[in-house]
């Protein structure tokens, strides 16, 4: 008799371990199934997300095809130049090597592509980094993107502040020769705002992580001197 009971007893255990097993298998296959709806619904998400962001912007007059810079130039070699106009190495740069690259423009050695992107603006409490390259979208339509730009680093705010208002901006403008009331609107009304941001996106997705990057026919110059930039544009136009 107790050996019956026994028998039933241990039955009875391996039932219920493999209903545990049953059960722990089915919550498995319906978390992993929970994860996949998760990550197809994310991948859709960012597709649509992603489409939306290269796709609807207004570039302004000089942009590449790509819409992803103003263009200066026209030379057989190509300079990629990313910069913040909040970014105080930004400014180092072009007080040391701004001049070299206009020299190489005049001679007609180098495109370059001017790059504003929007990456400091946790550093001002008015997103000055997007404000300040979407006005210089209204520059480049103005024809005074690199007057704009260098005026822009001369009167460069200091990190952690507000940054120079629109008023200020526009009073840039007009210094560097821009029509006041025309650059004004553009940059009152936020016209390339989402160029900037479109800017900004592609040079992420390029894995531009920090201002000033500077490539020469898209190979990286770790160090951004005269000397340097002059080297790798004579290598690659050889």
């Amino acid at each position: 008799m107790s050996s019956r009971k026994g028998r039933k007893d241990a039955a009875r255990v391996v039932r219920e371990q493999l209903a545990r097993e049953r059960r722990r298998k089915r919550s498995l296959w319906i978390s992993l199934g929970a994860v996949v709806v998760l990550v197809i619904a994310g991948l859709i998400g960012w597709s649509v997300w992603s489409s939306q962001q290269s796709d609807d912007f207004t570039a302004p007059p000089g942009a590449n095809d790509a819409g992803t810079g103003i263009v200066v130039g026209s030379g057989p070699v190509t300079i990629d130049i990313y910069e913040d106009y909040l970014c105080p190495a930004c400014k180092q740069f072009e007080q040391t090597s701004g001049a070299t690259i206009e020299q190489l423009i005049a001679d007609g050695k180098v495109r370059v592509v001017y790059h504003p992107v929007a990456f400091l603006n946790r550093y001002s409490s008015t997103d000055y980094s997007t404000r300040s390259s979407a006005a210089s979208g209204c520059a480049a339509e103005g024809g005074k993107f690199t007057e704009f730009g260098k005026a822009l680093f001369e009167r460069q705010p200091p990190e952690g502040g507000a940054g120079l208002s629109d008023n200020e901006l526009i009073d840039i403008g007009a210094e560097v020769g821009l029509d006041r009331d025309a650059f004004g609107s553009c940059v009152r009304d936020g016209k390339y705002r989402s160029w900037t941001e479109h800017v900004t996106n592609e040079a992420s997705q390029a894995n531009i992580t920090g201002t000033p990057s500077i490539l020469v026919d898209g190979e990286p110059v770790r160090e951004w001197t005269p000397e340097n930039i002059t080297a790798a544009v004579e290598a690659a136009g050889r």
